[in-house]
């Protein structure tokens, strides 16, 4: 039987967090001893995930195959968020790839802001949704079929990054692909925000779940560095923009365990709900959720027809001798 090896630290010694995942279905969650990772004790194999991804992802995460209208609106309104903390980083016309792309807002995004911007999304209902009605460049594929010809400018690794068997090799795979003054978004669930109960920590398919240490240990070490981390870390999600670094050094951080089990430990419903931001943080979600009840349809329509005014902009603009041909 082969041994278990951490996928950041390659260390072999862990300790059993968690025996259930959110739903109360079976599944071992173990931390490395070493560098703090968490991640499942069994990883299910390259063909399992493959196949999950391609067919039954959205509907046990989501609860839906095709994404609704307030799906939609809310991946909207992310994707202009990225955009928005992107922008001041990044050239005016830098060319822009999305792993793992869902519905194509964020790569739709950025395309309407003048960017050459494309994505594969392995999940078949949100990315017939991406190309038929966003008419987005969003196509079925996977990572490790991507050239590495050192030719983008900026990947996007958006709540993808925990889904992957072997994030180290997702990474350097990805900085075979960036240009030498190429960018590296990356966004993903922060296992050291407040939780109201452990038990409603672990997923099936989040493979590997990390703290802020953890994920700058694993992106350096594959040939990045950090120029921004954006929110604070009580935020439920890392958000953390990389460059191109020459250097591939793991620096373990020896204090992430111990910090990690010890927010673990505080995870009680009790500790969660008398934060001073709860109450303004749940005030803020029912308030969203009922926006979104009340104007996600027409919101969606209008985006629909912003998509399809702007490809029908772009074939005007195409030249007549390039039509022709076509």
């Amino acid at each position: 039987m082969v041994q278990k090896q951490c996928d950041l630290c390659a260390g072999t010694e862990f300790e059993q967090i968690g025996d259930r995942d959110r739903h109360g279905n079976a599944l071992e969650s173990v931390i490395c001893k070493s560098c703090g990772l968490v991640a499942h004790g069994n990883i299910p194999t390259d063909e399992e995930l493959a196949d999950y991804y391609a067919t039954e992802y959205r509907q046990s995460y989501h609860g839906e195959m095709i994404p609704s209208d307030r799906r939609v609106m809310r991946a909207w309104k992310n994707g202009e968020r990225i955009f928005r903390q992107l922008q001041p980083h990044i050239e005016p016309v830098a060319d822009v790839f999305e792993v793992g792309a869902g519905i194509g807002c964020t790569v739709k995004v950025f395309e309407l802001n003048g960017h050459q911007s494309t994505g594969i999304e392995p999940g078949e209902g949100f990315q017939d949704y991406s190309q038929q009605r966003l008419l987005t460049n969003v196509v079925r594929g996977d990572l490790f079929e991507q050239p590495r010809d050192h030719s983008r400018e900026l990947v996007l690794l958006v709540h993808v990054i925990e889904h992957f068997k072997s994030p180290r090799r997702a990474l350097e795979y990805i900085r075979g692909m960036l240009a030498d003054n190429g960018l590296f978004y990356v966004e993903c669930p922060n296992i050291a925000a407040p939780f109201a109960r452990r038990s409603k920590m672990f997923h099936y398919a989040h493979i590997h779940n990390f703290t802020p240490s953890s994920l700058k240990m694993l992106a350096e070490s594959c040939g990045f560095q950090l120029e921004v981390q954006f929110g604070s870390k009580e935020d439920p999600y890392l958000q953390m923009l990389f460059s191109c670094s020459d250097s591939r050094e793991l620096k373990i951080d020896y204090n992430n365990y111990q910090q990690t089990i010890q927010v673990l430990s505080q995870a009680t419903a009790l500790r969660y709900h008398l934060r001073p931001r709860y109450l303004s943080s749940r005030f803020s979600k029912v308030a969203s959720y009922l926006r979104e009840h009340l104007t996600a349809k027409q919101h969606v329509a209008e985006v629909v027809k912003e998509c399809q005014q702007f490809a029908s902009d772009q074939e005007d603009e195409e030249p007549t001798e390039l039509r022709a041909a076509a």
